[in-house]
């Protein structure tokens, strides 16, 4: 197990587990809103094709949550309004 955080809140992940997988796993859908509306957006392709699941890791904007794999310690960041495992499950 690893453990990182998430807008500052400690999460556990699997090993081999990207960023996406232990978001979801951890009863979060969705980790930013689009710039227009607010909307939520999490995972949708999961193979790095889209762009729906940005995070800044350890400081590094834009990169795919679906692709990046935890590391013990790893400081993961959403954007928009959407934070914590409550939000976003109308998505």
């Amino acid at each position: 197990m690893s453990t990182l955080t998430f807008n500052g809140e400690p999460l556990e992940a699997g090993p081999g587990q990207t960023v996406g997988a232990a978001l979801m796993a951890s009863g979060i859908p969705a980790w930013r809103t689009t710039r227009q509306g607010g909307r939520p957006r999490g995972l949708f392709c999961g193979i790095g094709v889209c762009f729906d699941c940005l995070v800044t890791v350890d400081g590094a904007a834009n990169q795919r949550a679906c692709l990046v794999e935890v590391r013990e310690g790893m400081r993961v960041e959403g954007s928009g309004s959407v934070h914590g495992p409550a939000s976003g499950a109308e998505a």
